[in-house]
Order: structure tokens, then sequence, then C-alpha cells
């Protein structure tokens, strides 16, 4: 939680500071007169026109849409999906996993019952491991 970029923490030390300087008698009618300054503020015309604003300059990117009509463009335009099934994408994409799946039968050998397995390909040692052949001493 953030307040004009002040943290909790800081807020703290800020009230730390304060107390020390202002002491406990003067801190209680500063802070009578930051709150009465505050409720003024916030009451002002001045205030209520600027939140207005700003109320106004979020809502301005909406309000456009909605004058142009661009709402109405974006109902009228079609979907992804609609797209893909009108042209047909969705079949070419169907048909192109079947062929895969069609190749996959053709470049896999079968497994026959009674022949052994595929050889293995060799395994490859790291120079950090040492040679079995060469440290067995008999």
């Amino acid at each position: 939680m953030e307040f004009l970029g002040i943290g909790p923490l800081e807020l703290i030390f800020v009230l730390i500071i304060a107390l020390i300087i202002l002491g406990p008698n003067d801190m209680i009618k500063a802070g009578k007169t930051i709150g009465r300054t505050l409720r003024k503020i916030v009451t002002s015309p001045n205030w209520r026109a600027i939140q207005d604003t700003s109320r106004e300059i979020r809502q301005l990117p909406n309000r456009l849409m909605r004058e142009a009509g661009l709402e109405e463009l974006q109902k009228d335009l079609p979907r992804p999906e609609q797209i893909m099934r009108d042209s047909g994408l969705n079949e070419v994409k169907e048909n192109l996993s079947n062929v895969g799946e069609e190749l996959s039968d053709w470049t896999t050998p079968p497994q026959t019952i009674g022949s052994p397995p595929p050889p293995k390909p060799p395994e490859t040692t790291t120079p950090s491991e040492p040679n079995q052949e060469n440290t067995s001493k008999d």
C-alpha cells in the first residue's frame, strides 16, 4: 500500500521524526491543522473539477469508440475460428496431421515377437570419467 510513493515503513519513520521534533502536544495541533487543510482541499470545487476531468479522460477512449461506431464494426468482423472454418483451413490441418501419422507408420520399423530390440547407440565417456579397462589391476 503506497500513498504518493510513500510506503508504510517510510510513513512510520516520518511520524516518529515529527514526534521527536514537535513533541506530543504540538503533534496534535499539527495533525488537526493538516486534517482541516485536507478537508478544505477535498471539498473545494477545484478538487471536484479535477476529479471530473480525470474521470472523463479515463472514459475518453470508450466514448470515442462508441461515437465512431467501432463497436458495431467490431461485432460485424468475423472471428478467427469462423475464418478458418469458412476457408477450409481446419480440413487442411486435419489432413496434414493424418499424413504425419501415416508417415510415422512407414518410418518406424515393426516389432516382431522373436526379434531382438534394435541396437542402442554406443555410449560415449567423458574425459573426467576414468576408463575402467586401464584402472583394473591383476
